[in-house]
């Protein structure tokens, strides 16, 4: 699956505005992203953002199924 991310860009190694990224869908119901680490990482469907709070984050437009 591809998603684009839609939103505030976040740490150096994690999520960028308007980059498509690899990702399939985690038995936990989140996201498992390869993120800019090239590591990957489960975010949340509806407001992928970080845990500390230092970004409002943003939202997935899904590119391919």
């Amino acid at each position: 699956m591809k998603l684009r991310y839609v939103g505030e860009s976040f740490g150096v190694d994690s999520l960028t505005n308007g980059k498509i990224y690899e990702a399939s869908i985690d038995p936990s119901g989140m996201y498992r992203v390869i993120d800019d680490s090239g590591e990957d990482y489960l975010y949340s469907k509806e407001n992928p953002a970080p845990l500390d709070g230092s970004s409002r984050g943003g939202r997935w437009e899904i590119i391919e199924s």
